[in-house]
């Protein structure tokens, strides 16, 4: 169990990220087709898991919008918005905001919050995730975490960003 704060709130998480140098915890996320997606369909890439509690919030916003553009030019990288949201919320999201770099995952049918220790296990937020960055490489093992100490807060792109 991790504790970030929100609004200098105590919550905690459900568990910790998976460690750097780990084998990357297998997942199956929604696609906004309701497809099933799991880690082996990015297999050979590089993949950024933007991890946000709701892309209808202004900070998720932000952040997808800015892995957006700043890992559009990525080669051989995948940038995944991840979030509790519905596919179709996603979608709509990410077509009214004209992001066609990201692709957007739903948590809603699968076990990826509890896998990867995201899930935010008390207040009113129970059940959402944190805010995190995982950066897997083309190998499946896990090369960087970022867990944001404030939920509110956005997460550090430069450092992120330099692992790749």
């Amino acid at each position: 169990m991790a504790t970030i704060t929100f609004q200098s709130k105590p919550l905690n998480t459900s568990g910790e990220l998976p460690a750097v140098g780990s084998d990357a915890p297998a997942f199956t996320l929604t696609s906004r087709e309701l497809v099933d997606v799991t880690l082996a369909t990015y297999a050979g890439k590089r993949k950024v898991l933007n991890i946000v509690p709701s892309l209808d919030t202004p900070t998720c916003a932000a952040s997808t919008r800015k892995f957006n553009q700043k890992a559009s030019h990525l080669d051989n990288t995948v940038v995944l918005a991840v979030s509790a949201d519905l596919p179709f919320a996603q979608s709509r999201f990410c077509e009214s905001e004209d992001l066609t770099d990201v692709i957007p995952l739903s948590t809603f049918r699968s076990s990826f919050s509890n896998d990867y220790g995201v899930t935010l296990v008390d207040t009113f937020l129970r059940g959402l995730t944190a805010r995190a960055i995982v950066i897997i490489d083309e190998h499946d093992k896990v090369i960087y975490t970022q867990l944001v100490g404030e939920l509110a807060h956005e997460p550090d792109y430069e450092s992120a960003l330099a692992v790749l």
